[in-house]
Protein backbone atom coordinates (compact mmCIF):
# COMPACT_ATOMS: atom_id res chain seq x y z
CA UNK A 1 0.00 0.00 0.00
CA UNK A 2 1.33 3.40 -0.87
CA UNK A 3 0.98 6.64 1.08
CA UNK A 4 -1.89 7.93 -1.07
CA UNK A 5 -3.95 4.77 -0.48
CA UNK A 6 -3.36 4.98 3.28
CA UNK A 7 -4.39 8.64 3.29
CA UNK A 8 -7.64 7.79 1.48
CA UNK A 9 -8.43 5.05 3.99
CA UNK A 10 -7.73 7.34 6.96
CA UNK A 11 -9.85 10.11 5.41
CA UNK A 12 -12.68 7.64 4.82
CA UNK A 13 -12.61 6.49 8.46
CA UNK A 14 -12.54 10.05 9.76
CA UNK A 15 -15.46 11.11 7.53
CA UNK A 16 -17.41 8.01 8.51
CA UNK A 17 -17.02 8.75 12.22
CA UNK A 18 -18.02 12.40 11.84
CA UNK A 19 -21.20 11.56 9.97
CA UNK A 20 -22.20 9.02 12.62
CA UNK A 21 -22.24 11.33 15.63
CA UNK A 22 -25.04 9.54 17.39
CA UNK A 23 -24.83 11.85 20.39
CA UNK A 24 -25.13 15.12 18.51
CA UNK A 25 -26.63 17.81 20.76
CA UNK A 26 -29.51 18.50 18.38
CA UNK A 27 -30.43 14.82 18.20
CA UNK A 28 -30.33 14.52 21.98
CA UNK A 29 -32.54 17.61 22.33
CA UNK A 30 -35.14 15.87 20.15
CA UNK A 31 -34.88 12.78 22.35
CA UNK A 32 -35.44 14.87 25.46
CA UNK A 33 -38.34 16.67 23.75
CA UNK A 34 -39.97 13.29 23.03
CA UNK A 35 -39.49 12.22 26.66
CA UNK A 36 -40.92 15.51 27.96
CA UNK A 37 -43.91 15.19 25.63
CA UNK A 38 -44.65 11.70 26.95
CA UNK A 39 -44.15 12.87 30.56
CA UNK A 40 -46.59 15.73 29.95
CA UNK A 41 -49.13 13.26 28.51
CA UNK A 42 -48.83 11.29 31.74
CA UNK A 43 -48.88 14.42 33.89
CA UNK A 44 -45.58 13.70 35.61
CA UNK A 45 -42.28 15.55 35.99
CA UNK A 46 -39.08 13.61 35.39
CA UNK A 47 -35.36 13.86 34.89
CA UNK A 48 -33.97 12.36 31.68
CA UNK A 49 -30.32 11.28 31.43
CA UNK A 50 -28.57 10.25 28.20
CA UNK A 51 -25.27 8.41 28.67
CA UNK A 52 -22.70 7.08 26.21
CA UNK A 53 -21.26 3.58 26.57
CA UNK A 54 -18.10 5.10 28.07
CA UNK A 55 -20.30 6.11 31.06
CA UNK A 56 -20.07 9.81 30.28
CA UNK A 57 -23.34 11.65 30.80
CA UNK A 58 -24.00 13.45 27.51
CA UNK A 59 -27.16 15.34 28.36
CA UNK A 60 -29.60 15.58 31.23
CA UNK A 61 -32.81 17.52 31.67
CA UNK A 62 -34.75 18.03 34.89
CA UNK A 63 -38.35 19.12 34.33
CA UNK A 64 -39.42 21.97 36.64
CA UNK A 65 -42.12 19.80 38.24
CA UNK A 66 -39.84 16.79 38.86
CA UNK A 67 -38.84 15.64 42.32
CA UNK A 68 -35.29 16.41 43.40
CA UNK A 69 -34.48 12.71 43.93
CA UNK A 70 -34.95 12.09 40.20
CA UNK A 71 -31.73 14.07 39.51
CA UNK A 72 -29.81 11.31 41.28
CA UNK A 73 -31.83 8.33 40.08
CA UNK A 74 -32.03 9.03 36.31
CA UNK A 75 -28.24 8.83 35.76
CA UNK A 76 -28.12 5.74 38.03
CA UNK A 77 -30.74 4.07 35.87
CA UNK A 78 -28.78 4.96 32.72
CA UNK A 79 -25.56 3.60 34.27
CA UNK A 80 -27.32 0.43 35.49
CA UNK A 81 -28.71 -0.30 32.02
CA UNK A 82 -25.17 -0.02 30.65
CA UNK A 83 -23.53 -2.01 33.41
CA UNK A 84 -26.02 -4.87 33.24
CA UNK A 85 -26.57 -4.65 29.46
CA UNK A 86 -30.32 -4.86 29.93
CA UNK A 87 -33.28 -2.68 30.83
CA UNK A 88 -33.34 -1.89 34.53
CA UNK A 89 -36.86 -3.34 34.80
CA UNK A 90 -35.30 -6.76 34.16
CA UNK A 91 -32.62 -6.52 36.86
CA UNK A 92 -34.87 -6.84 39.91
CA UNK A 93 -35.65 -10.54 39.48
CA UNK A 94 -31.91 -11.36 39.43
CA UNK A 95 -31.05 -9.60 42.70
CA UNK A 96 -33.85 -10.91 44.92
CA UNK A 97 -33.03 -13.23 47.86
CA UNK A 98 -32.17 -16.64 46.44
CA UNK A 99 -31.47 -15.30 42.93
CA UNK A 100 -28.06 -15.57 41.30
CA UNK A 101 -27.10 -11.92 41.78
CA UNK A 102 -28.55 -11.45 45.25
CA UNK A 103 -26.87 -8.54 47.10
CA UNK A 104 -25.37 -7.03 43.94
CA UNK A 105 -26.93 -3.66 44.86
CA UNK A 106 -25.07 -3.59 48.17
CA UNK A 107 -21.84 -4.81 46.56
CA UNK A 108 -21.96 -1.83 44.21
CA UNK A 109 -22.44 0.68 47.04
CA UNK A 110 -25.90 1.68 45.87
CA UNK A 111 -24.92 2.51 42.29
CA UNK A 112 -27.24 -0.10 40.78
CA UNK A 113 -30.87 0.85 40.14
CA UNK A 114 -33.06 -2.22 39.79
CA UNK A 115 -36.42 -0.74 38.88
CA UNK A 116 -37.90 0.39 35.58
CA UNK A 117 -36.77 3.48 33.71
CA UNK A 118 -33.31 2.62 32.32
CA UNK A 119 -32.79 1.17 28.84
CA UNK A 120 -29.58 0.47 26.91
CA UNK A 121 -29.30 2.01 23.44
CA UNK A 122 -28.41 -0.60 20.82
CA UNK A 123 -27.42 0.00 17.23
CA UNK A 124 -26.72 -3.08 15.10
CA UNK A 125 -26.69 -5.19 18.27
CA UNK A 126 -23.99 -3.06 19.92
CA UNK A 127 -24.71 -1.09 23.10
CA UNK A 128 -23.66 2.48 22.40
CA UNK A 129 -25.24 4.17 25.40
CA UNK A 130 -28.35 4.29 27.53
CA UNK A 131 -31.19 6.46 28.73
CA UNK A 132 -32.45 6.76 32.28
CA UNK A 133 -35.70 8.38 33.39
CA UNK A 134 -36.85 9.01 36.94
CA UNK A 135 -39.61 10.95 38.64
CA UNK A 136 -42.86 9.09 38.12
CA UNK A 137 -44.19 5.70 39.02
CA UNK A 138 -41.93 2.97 37.65
CA UNK A 139 -44.46 2.23 34.89
CA UNK A 140 -44.46 5.92 33.91
CA UNK A 141 -40.66 6.11 33.94
CA UNK A 142 -40.52 3.03 31.71
CA UNK A 143 -43.05 4.46 29.25
CA UNK A 144 -41.22 7.80 29.07
CA UNK A 145 -37.88 6.04 28.64
CA UNK A 146 -39.30 3.89 25.84
CA UNK A 147 -40.48 7.06 24.06
CA UNK A 148 -36.99 8.56 24.43
CA UNK A 149 -35.29 5.40 23.12
CA UNK A 150 -37.66 5.25 20.13
CA UNK A 151 -36.81 8.86 19.27
CA UNK A 152 -33.08 8.21 19.69
CA UNK A 153 -33.25 5.27 17.29
CA UNK A 154 -35.34 7.30 14.83
CA UNK A 155 -32.78 10.13 14.93
CA UNK A 156 -29.90 7.67 14.46
CA UNK A 157 -31.04 6.41 11.05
Amino acid sequence: MNEEQISKIVESVINSNNSKNLFDRHKMEKVIDAAVARANELGVGVTIAIMKADQVLQMSYHMPNANLVSCTLAPKKAWSALAMKEPTKDISKDIQPGAGLYQMETMLDGRLASFAGGIPLKINGEIIGSIGVSGGLVEEDQSICEAAVAEFLKESK
